[in-house]
């Protein structure tokens, strides 16, 4: 086995190319190993029960850390890939201890500035999207 990185080149990169699915570890040891970094250690992110009792379904993935999963998504398809912007809309909470899904797929491509812009999305278990964005990503 190599240890030579793959390069993804705008070259190699068609309109409707899906990216490898991603299932993130969003587990409640890795959301306190977050919340402690980041200084996110809010009741909603680290207890499920306390969440439940303020009217959320359980505790809840930080929305920036979401969008940090999204972000690793795009860097395992191409990692030398430079992101220059990610937007977001959460249309629902993604649960601690659940195991969503993130997806993409090239919806745009600029061949003068080797940009693609990718649809991304956070789906639960059943499917339903939780989060759902786009990125503008120059390979």
């Amino acid at each position: 086995m190599s240890d030579r990185k793959v390069v993804l080149a705008y070259e190699d990169v068609g309109f409707g190319d899906e990216l490898p699915e991603l299932v993130p570890d969003v587990s409640m040891a890795t959301i306190r190993r977050f919340g402690a970094t980041t200084g996110m250690t809010y009741w909603r992110f680290t207890d499920h029960e306390r969440a439940r009792a303020s009217g959320l379904p359980g505790a809840i993935v930080p929305g920036i850390m979401s969008q940090g999963i999204l972000v690793s998504l795009i860097h395992r398809w191409a990692p030398e890939a430079t992101v220059h912007k990610i937007d977001t809309i959460f249309r629902a909470p993604v649960l601690v201890d659940s195991q969503p899904i993130c997806r993409g797929v090239v919806t745009d491509m600029d061949d003068e500035n080797r940009r693609v812009e990718l649809d991304l999305t956070v789906s639960n278990e059943e499917g339903e999207t939780r989060v759902l964005g786009t990125a503008l990503v120059e390979l």
